[in-house]
């Protein structure tokens, strides 16, 4: 199948499943920035109820967890499968939750929850951010606007835990050498500091691939690199990465 007969195909037998209300594209194919190899990224929106193993009666080859099966929070759960030689994930997404962190966000409330591959974890206003940058493909689902309450919270709250975890990595892990912690604080922290900026300018942001290069923070890069295990060198380099972040919060501010 060409890529618009495909994506036509998954649509259809997922928003037949019970439960589900609408259905949407993530990811780079829904911006139009994917690759030939990308895979495919969609949500099902579910009222009430959704059973994961209305999804595996499919027969769609890959896996498929139960609600909550990544972890519980926001992100409660999906399926990696394999859709005519495709690559295609599918996420949960339950619309109660999704309503009530539409309203959280608009009072400038939110919390960060860990998730598997996300350095910073992903605050709770994700699934808010996928509905902006998502293309809906079946039913109706809302587009909203950064809340400027949340440019207002989210912004202090990011940078805040990015120079905490800076201050953590000087004071306890350069004095003893340890290059590796150094290195991985100031990963964190980047990630922080780039989801400060994106709040302040009142950009939605849905994961850590771009989240870097959005911000202007890539040259992180230099100074992760130039890390070793020598007590000043790397005092200098969390001083360098500091200064760098502040500097893009500062301006985005």
């Amino acid at each position: 199948m060409e890529d618009t007969e495909f994506v036509e195909y998954v649509a259809d037998r997922l928003a037949a499943l019970p439960g589900v209300r609408a259905v949407s594209l993530g990811g780079s194919r829904a911006l139009g920035a994917h690759r030939p190899d990308s895979d495919w990224d969609l949500a099902v929106y579910y009222r009430d109820r959704f059973d994961p193993q209305d999804l595996r009666g499919l027969g769609w080859p890959g896996e498929v967890f139960e609600i909550g099966g990544w972890g519980g929070g926001v992100f409660n759960g999906g399926a990696w499968l394999t859709v005519d030689g495709r690559r295609v994930d599918v996420h949960y997404r339950d619309l109660a939750v999704v309503e009530h962190h539409i309203a959280e966000a608009e009072q400038g409330r939110f919390d960060v929850e860990p998730l598997l591959f996300h350095l910073a974890g992903i605050p709770t206003y994700l699934v808010v951010a996928e509905l902006a940058r998502n293309r809906v493909l079946r039913g109706e689902l809302p587009c909203p606007a950064f809340p400027e309450a949340l440019r207002a919270s989210a912004p202090p709250r990011w940078w805040g835990t990015a120079r905490l975890t800076l201050d953590y990595a000087r004071a306890n892990h350069a004095p003893r050498a340890q290059a590796a912690q150094v290195a991985g604080a100031i990963a964190v922290a980047a990630c922080q500091a780039a989801h400060a900026v994106l709040a302040a300018r009142g950009e939605w942001t849905t994961n850590e691939k771009t989240l870097l290069d959005r911000a202007d923070l890539r040259g992180v890069d230099g100074i992760v690199a130039a890390v070793r295990p020598d007590p000043q060198a790397l005092a200098e380099a969390v001083d360098a990465a500091r200064a760098l972040m502040a500097a893009r919060v500062d301006a985005a501010a």
